[in-house]
């Protein structure tokens, strides 16, 4: 357990900093990352993780890693290696911030972006979404850093969060009735996740599938639909809540593993799935009272619990996907019937994503925007900081939650 855990802090932690410890290295080994064998190279980050980010003796750090050079290699690319991680350990994870970073008077945003191990445009982004409050970027980083509590979901009518805590030796949360936090262990081997009682999902995720359940609609209320339900967490909380207020759930997902995970979720649950693209998913036009859209995203509101997407995604991704929730978006709204609601949300901050994309619907659809705030204030505590309306976006550092946004708007043809 206590090595797994370590290996587990390496991996995660190296995904984490990787810009970071990059960066170090290639000022350190005096070459270009291009230059270094991949392999080798991932063992310079092992090793320089643990000089700079963790309590483990810089001796044993720098010979387990030769060590394995060696093992892995040659004595000649050994020593490279311990000739690089020798000079990495001559100084403190500051000292070389201090030396590599941006100036912070001439590239504030570059320089908490480095300083944090984020990419420049994934820092520039957030602060361009926190708008006047960018000054919260800093937080904002760190908070990326912070191990993130495991968040269970309690499967409404099955379960309240208050047995759900007392089972899992878990602690009742601070905003979605559903919520409950675990500190720690593998959720999986809960009896209340197997026998279907609870699941993991971050609470504001199940804020956003209440979101939808609390908006006021116009008329009947009996038909709701899910239009990107993979992996079904969302599906599942709207079902359990449908099944007590006599409501239908169509939960819709195109790529076949994922629509098996909508299954598997949905177990002994009353909802329809259909395996088809929710922008041309062949229901009747203007027949659902509630449609969720949680789009495909870069799921830069994630990155806690991704450690390694912030590397992975680039600006070129943001594009192709905005196009894509602009047309899922455009397909919900003609599938909800007049004064019907549909509710917007995506795990990312990008303004391309969000704003962005439903002010696109705004101008070309038949929808006026609700005021989404007393649809996430209305949980166990008052959330706070939730913005000037009538959106909404979840920020980790304010509220313990992926950044989720989320936008409420009425059908009114």
């Amino acid at each position: 357990g206590r090595d797994a855990a370590f290996a587990t802090e390496l991996a995660y932690g190296a995904c984490r900093a990787l810009g970071l410890l990059d960066a170090v290295i290639v000022h350190a080994a005096n070459r270009p990352l291009e230059r270094i064998d991949a392999a080798l190279l991932d063992l310079l980050r092992l090793g320089t993780y643990q000089l700079l980010r963790t309590r483990v003796d810089a001796h044993a750090a720098v010979d387990t890693t030769v060590e394995q050079a060696a093992i892995e290699f040659d004595t000649a690319r050994a020593g490279f290696v311990n000739g690089t991680l020798r000079t990495i350990a001559s100084r403190d994870e500051a000292s070389w911030v201090a030396e590599l970073a941006p100036s912070a008077d001439t590239d504030p945003v570059g320089n908490i972006a480095f300083t944090h191990a984020h990419p420049r445009w994934i820092a520039q982004s957030f602060a361009d979404a926190l708008g006047a409050d960018a000054g919260e970027l800093r937080a904002l980083l760190a908070s990326d850093d912070d191990r993130p509590l495991v968040h269970l979901a309690a499967r409404p009518g099955v379960i309240t969060a208050q047995d759900l805590a007392l089972a899992v030796d878990g602690e009742v949360g601070r905003y979605s009735p559903y919520a409950v936090y675990l500190s720690g262990g593998d959720p999986g081997q809960l009896d209340a996740m197997r026998d279907g009682q609870a699941q993991v999902q971050d609470e504001g995720s199940q804020l956003v599938a209440r979101a939808l359940t609390l908006a006021p609609v116009e008329g009947t209320d009996e038909r709701w639909l899910d239009l990107c339900a993979g992996p079904g967490g969302k599906a599942s909380i709207l079902a359990a809540v449908a099944a007590g207020t006599g409501a239908r759930v169509t939960a819709v997902e195109p790529t076949p593993h994922r629509a098996e995970l909508v299954e598997q979720t949905l177990r002994g649950l009353d909802v329809e799935v259909l395996r088809v693209d929710g922008r041309e998913t062949g229901l009747p036009a203007a027949s659902f009272d509630r449609v969720l859209v949680d789009a495909p995203c870069t799921g830069l509101g994630a990155l806690r619990r991704r450690p390694e997407a912030r590397w992975r995604r680039q600006p070129g991704d943001v594009p192709a996907l905005a196009k894509l929730q602009k047309q899922l978006l455009a397909a919900a709204i003609a599938l909800t019937r007049d004064g019907g609601v549909v509710l917007y949300a995506t795990c990312s901050p990008h303004l391309a994503e969000t704003v962005g994309v439903v002010a696109d619907a705004l101008r070309r659809q038949p929808v006026t925007a609700l005021d989404a705030r007393p649809l996430f204030d209305a949980g166990r505590e008052p959330m706070p900081d939730l913005g000037p309306g009538p959106y909404v976006q979840l920020w980790p550092h304010r509220h313990g939650t992926d950044a989720m946004f989320a936008a409420a708007l009425r059908v009114q043809r």
